[in-house]
């Protein structure tokens, strides 16, 4: 699912008081008259609304009763919120840099084993689906995607810059980061232009997510502050940001928006579901881009769980939702209606997969080029300050990159936000 950046709460908390969820739904777990209903949080901007309406035609007799709370951090804090007495949904979708508090309280969800998870578990990604398992083998959450990683670049900026336009040979300019880096020093040389949109997500975000171990150590003991590999990726950021490459807009920003309409930069790192993205924001530029492996061959940006609150009225009614949607060939068949990249590898070569081609990317064949993103990529462990601490580290090279950090200090300045944000 979409990657968004961190927004208040507020208008969360504000459409889930106009909705009428608040206060105590109280009781057990419990079958309503129809038992047929049940109520449904999701995040907006992945058009969830589009996946209810499927499910309902195959289930007419079944009310979806969906709120799109907010972005995926706000609908993190009012589940949060919710869970602390007030009224849960009966099925809820929660991002992955946002999923770690919760496995950590897994007395708050039904362990979906006891509805038939355990016969599902092997369906999945390892390192995607044990994202979801609590501590005491309890299984809070079924994937419904992941984020293969690829680069999106524009044909005709590569051509005028003197690059090679073909997909494998764009690739083969950078078999590594560094020489991403390099790439972007002779387009900006060659057009006076923006080579990516920015150091960030473009390159630190990217980086970072093809490691070992990030900012937690098998054991789960933070070692952000510690781990050579999470410091080799900053630099990175900063590497790009020191060679003049990136447009300095952040990912998602009005600035960002125009910028792919006006050809601004000529690449941007673009998991899965980034290319509806960059659809949308420039229909005008269809058969301009192409995709090219990301650097270091292998990545992930994004994917979502779908879980139900342990106080949920009707769990069967959202169990059979999941089960239904998120079974192998459910993923396959959103992932060629709608691009979602399937969690499930028993798909990965079915011809229904392997032969979808984009046109607005030059005809990409993005079936095998996101899967195969996926195979190569080493399990980590993500825990519940992860997501805050990966965007301290992105504030300070936003900071930089703007101008208004000194890259020296940008390192300690980003240890210091973190400390400070989690109280450690």
């Amino acid at each position: 699912m979409k990657f968004r950046m961190v927004a208040a709460v507020g208008s969360a908390l504000a459409v889930l008081a106009m909705s009428g969820c608040s206060g105590s739904s109280g009781g057990t777990p419990s079958e309503s008259a129809a038992g047929k209903s049940f109520e449904f949080w999701s995040f907006t901007g992945i058009n969830q609304k589009a996946d209810v309406a499927k499910y309902k035609e195959k289930r007419p007799d079944v009310e979806v009763k969906l709120t799109e709370v907010g972005g995926a951090t706000e609908t993190a804090q009012a589940l949060t919120t919710a869970l602390a007495g007030g009224k849960v949904p009966d099925l809820v979708l929660i991002q992955g840099d946002n999923l770690p508090k919760f496995v950590q309280q897994p007395q708050n969800f039904v362990d979906l084993r006891t509805l038939g998870a355990d016969k599902m578990k092997s369906d999945y990604l390892d390192w995607v689906i044990s994202q979801s398992v609590a501590k005491d083998g309890s299984i809070i959450g079924i994937p419904t995607d992941v984020g293969g990683m690829a680069v999106a670049y524009r044909t005709d900026l590569f051509k005028e810059a003197g690059l090679p336009t073909d997909r494998d040979e764009v690739s083969k300019l950078w078999p590594t980061w560094d020489a991403f880096i390099e790439t972007g020093k002779k387009y900006t040389a060659a057009t006076g232009k923006a080579f990516i949109d920015n150091a960030g997500t473009g390159i630190f975000y990217q980086a970072v997510n093809q490691v070992s171990q990030k900012y937690y150590d098998p054991a789960g003991n933070p070692v952000y502050d510690k781990n050579p590999e999470v410091k080799a990726a900053f630099d990175l950021g900063l590497k790009a940001v020191a060679a003049k490459i990136t447009a300095r807009q952040a990912s998602f920003s009005d600035a960002w928006s125009a910028g792919i309409k006006k050809g601004d930069f000529a690449v941007i790192a673009a998991p899965s579901w980034m290319l509806g993205q960059l659809k949308d924001n420039a229909p005008d530029t269809k058969g301009k881009w192409d995709l090219a492996k990301i650097p270091g061959g292998a990545g992930n940006w994004g994917g979502s769980y779908l879980a139900i609150p342990k106080r949920a009225k009707n769990p069967k009614a959202a169990w059979e939702y999941i089960s239904s949607t998120q079974s192998p060939q459910g993923q396959l068949q959103h992932f060629t209606e709608a691009g979602s990249l399937p969690t499930t590898p028993s798909v990965y070569k079915d011809p229904k997969l392997t032969s979808v081609k984009e046109p607005f990317f030059n005809d990409a064949p993005i079936g095998t080029i996101y899967t195969d993103s996926l195979l190569g990529l080493k399990p980590f462990l993500i825990g519940p300050d992860s997501a805050v601490m990966g965007q301290e580290f992105l504030n300070a090279i936003t900071n930089v990159e703007q101008g208004k950090g000194d890259p020296a200090k940008a390192w300690d300045a980003a240890l210091t936000a973190i400390r400070t944000a989690i109280g450690g």
